[in-house]
């Protein structure tokens, strides 16, 4: 690999990081060791700031381009589990019916279906390993 920018991510398939990298697996870095990492991270993924900082984890999560916001880098969101429950009652908006002569379903035919029990709630995924740049050149602004 050609020499890399502090703190650039790259996908590997193999299962260890090079020299120099480490896995996007969250774990705690000392701030002594890697000031230069630490002045492009922060505390954005994990530490205290005084001694530790955080890599980004990547286990079990995409990314996904920060976009127009601002400050929110190292947010994570989303459920790899969801449970559907059935909503009870009456719906809350007025709705109207103008249809005549309806016929009953049979009860047997219209169960809950699911049990509200959690579901897998992922796209259809390939495992790789996710590894950041611990050395190399510091970026600069434009």
């Amino acid at each position: 690999m050609a020499t890399p920018f502090i703190s650039e991510i790259k996908i590997i398939s193999w299962n260890y990081p090079p020299k120099g990298w480490a896995f996007c697996n969250g774990q705690l870095m000392p701030i002594n060791q890697n000031q230069a990492l630490f002045a492009l991270l922060g505390t954005s993924y994990g530490g205290n700031g005084q001694t530790t900082f955080g890599l980004p984890d990547f286990r079990g999560r995409v990314p996904v381009h920060v976009g127009s916001q601002l400050g929110i880098n190292g947010q994570s969101g989303g459920e790899e589990f969801h449970t559907l429950n059935m909503l009870a009652g009456v719906p809350t908006f007025a709705y109207r019916t103008s249809l005549t002569n309806l016929t009953s379903l049979k009860p047997s035919c219209v169960t809950p279906a699911g049990g509200s029990q959690p579901h897998e709630n992922r796209q259809p995924y390939l495992v790789l390993n996710f590894v950041i740049a611990l050395v190399g050149v510091f970026p600069s602004r434009n």
